[in-house]
């Protein structure tokens, strides 16, 4: 075949697959070769995209809403963080949603409850409280809270001035399995029928019931991880040492139950990065939200030949999307929580790490 027919037979191929196509899309049916390296991708190819949202920047939008709209209005007083790259579906990974919370003072978010699990690390003031199932934890910066899938709910505050935590929730994962229902209290506010840090002293201390029967399924019977103990844990690797090349030193919180993390579909973080600690870069399938505690430093974000430099300080939130190369450096000693979907990943055999020279 020469080479003026063989443009002709190409053609005729391209107009006939064309007449196929028109053909059966009536019918519902698409040819997978035409999307094929798209689905099974070489490598993970995510829309999302790196991002950061600084506290100093943000926090303005948050009071001015609460000028607006009153706690109990809103059910939830909060401002989405929205990855660049998903805009209308409040979402900052695929899987994960994040956003900011303000509580004012005397105010009540109410009760309700949803299959969607939640944490709340709290980024802002003091003496507001979250309910869980009757018992009551009171917020203090830094503490990492629970609500577990199908738990009543609310939030409350007395303290004299506004509190800030930051949501996470599964809702996308939940979203793509069509298995969210929800439901509102006939009160504002639950009874309150255990004292406050029950969960803590009935679970908390390396011991469980000889009968035990985890009260809120495969999600940690401790809903309240204060800073102050985390914090020190952290202090005591230090001074221990070594310190990890690639995430200076780095805890994972636990369901003191099974040893898993603490939610079936979120795994939870606190890290803390040396001064001057210049940190090696990895890449994990995991995509991932910080929220910075303490100090200042620097997130360096990688994709290809792209590359994303984030000066972080307290209370700012940055994002890393599946399988984007992270290096942290640290000019002041820094304090990082985060959170991500690694149990589900995990749990279906697909989480992948690599850590780079």
């Amino acid at each position: 075949m020469n080479a003026a027919e063989s443009k002709v037979a190409s053609a005729a191929a391209t107009e006939a697959r064309a007449a196929l196509y028109a053909e059966m899309s009536p019918h519902h049916l698409t040819p997978l070769w035409e999307v094929l390296h798209a689905l099974v991708p070489p490598q993970p190819n995510t829309p999302c995209v790196p991002a950061l949202w600084r506290y100093d920047d943000v926090r303005p939008y948050l009071m001015r809403a609460g000028e607006v709209i009153t706690a109990e209005e809103a059910v939830r007083r909060v401002l989405i963080l929205e990855n660049p790259a998903l805009r209308g579906q409040s979402a900052i990974t695929q899987s994960l949603y994040a956003g900011l919370q303000l509580i004012l003072p005397g105010e009540v978010a109410p009760s309700h409850r949803h299959t969607q699990s939640a944490l709340r690390f709290v980024v802002e003031g003091r003496g507001a409280f979250t309910a869980v199932n009757g018992e009551r934890t009171t917020m203090q910066p830094g503490d990492f809270i629970i609500t577990p899938q199908w738990t009543w709910h609310d939030h409350g505050s007395e303290a004299d001035g506004p509190v800030v935590w930051l949501d996470g929730l599964d809702i996308p994962m939940i979203r793509f399995f069509d298995a969210g229902f929800a439901e509102n209290g006939t009160s504002a506010q639950q009874q309150i029928t255990r004292p406050e840090g029950h969960n803590f002293a009935r679970y908390g201390a390396n011991m469980l019931p000889v009968r035990y029967d985890a009260p809120h399924g495969s999600t940690s019977p401790i809903f309240s991880y204060p800073y102050a103990r985390s914090r020190e844990a952290l202090a005591r690797l230090e001074r221990d040492g070594p310190v990890d090349a690639h995430d200076g030193f780095k805890l994972r919180y636990v369901n003191p139950a099974t040893g898993g993390s603490p939610m079936p579909t979120m795994a939870t973080f606190l890290q803390l990065l040396p001064r001057g600690f210049s940190g090696k870069p990895y890449r994990q399938t995991d995509g991932t939200v910080f929220s910075v505690v303490e100090g200042r430093g620097r997130a360096t974000i990688g994709r290809g030949d792209s590359q994303w430099h984030y000066d972080f300080g307290p209370r700012d939130h940055f994002v890393v999307p599946s399988w984007h190369t992270l290096s942290l450096s640290a000019s002041d000693e820094c304090v990082l929580f985060s959170y991500s979907d690694r149990p589900v990943q995990q749990a279906l055999s697909i989480w992948h790490e690599e850590r780079l020279a």
